[in-house]
């Protein structure tokens, strides 16, 4: 992940067709709350212990805002066609991209702590854990798996349980050179006799891809549908790809479900998570 990626401002013009309803007037301040928000802590990477509590408390709200039945709602009935709409597309796609990155820092900030004696987390972060449980449905890891894990992140908690619990083993990518760097030292802090590996690479330049049996793709990579795409051709007829994402309101906060090339891939399995701040497709080659 990019931290240093820039936020462009977008400035929502007055609403006129949902002026009239409190309700959808105070989910628009907030939105825009949480852009300049974002962006304001973007901006001022790496400084201190103090600026990891404020990202971590500004993640834990839009975490909650995220996952909020009424705002998931609302959310529906204001997406309906209309000018509204279109610019709480564009302001969702800021949002986002913005907060992606924010999670990225927020796990290096984690991971430091981590690394200098304290391990306190935040509720983001705990319903992270709470979602990984069974990542691959009805497709379950064993200690003979190999699992390459898209979007490793400086605070590899995906590969850390997995490794535990099935004794498989986890190579984590990320295009992040300071969260491999962190990730790795977590690593060999929680992870000791674990068979895990984290790696600055494309997955198609592993060895274990074309033997790999599940792929997992974080839900803040942008372009995983793209990589799901191009990693048909190295990947072997025993592949099982759990690919994070969120629609609707979960949008916000992660990249959506796209089409797949059905020659490609199939979807196997579908599994919705309430009150979970991502949901989980399973594909398998076609």
């Amino acid at each position: 992940m990019n931290s240093q990626a820039e936020v462009i401002p977008y400035e929502l013009p007055a609403w006129t067709e949902a002026a009239h309803d409190d309700r959808a007037v105070h989910f628009r301040r907030s939105l825009m709350q949480f852009r300049d928000q974002f962006a304001q802590l973007l901006n001022r990477y790496p400084t201190s212990a103090q600026h990891s509590m404020e990202l971590d408390a500004v993640i834990d709200a839009y975490t909650a805002f995220v996952t909020n039945t009424d705002h998931e709602l609302l959310w529906t009935e204001l997406m309906q066609p209309s000018s509204v709409a279109e610019e709480l597309t564009k302001l969702a796609a800021e949002l986002r991209a913005s907060s992606s990155l924010c999670v990225g820092i927020a796990e290096k900030y984690r991971a430091l702590k981590l690394l200098s004696g304290h391990t306190e987390g935040s509720d983001y972060f705990h319903h992270v854990e709470a979602s990984i449980g069974e990542p691959f449905g009805s497709f379950p890891l064993t200690s003979d798996s190999t699992v390459i894990w898209i979007g490793s992140g400086a605070f590899p908690m995906t590969a850390l349980f997995l490794a535990r619990q099935t004794g498989a083993t986890i190579i984590g990518i990320d295009i992040d050179a300071e969260a491999i760097s962190l990730g790795r030292k977590v690593v060999e802090r929680l992870g000791a006799g674990l068979d895990i590996r984290l790696e600055l690479a494309p997955a198609e330049q592993l060895p274990e891809i074309g033997k790999a049996t599940h792929l997992i793709f974080s839900s803040t990579v942008p372009e995983k549908f793209e990589l799901l795409d191009q990693l048909h051709a190295c990947t072997g007829r025993q592949i099982v790809a759990a690919v994070r994402y969120g629609n609707g309101l979960k949008s916000l906060f992660n990249y959506p479900m796209a089409a797949v090339d059905e020659r490609k891939w199939r979807l196997a399995e579908h599994v919705s998570r309430s009150g979970r701040v991502f949901d989980l497709a399973l594909y398998q080659q076609a």
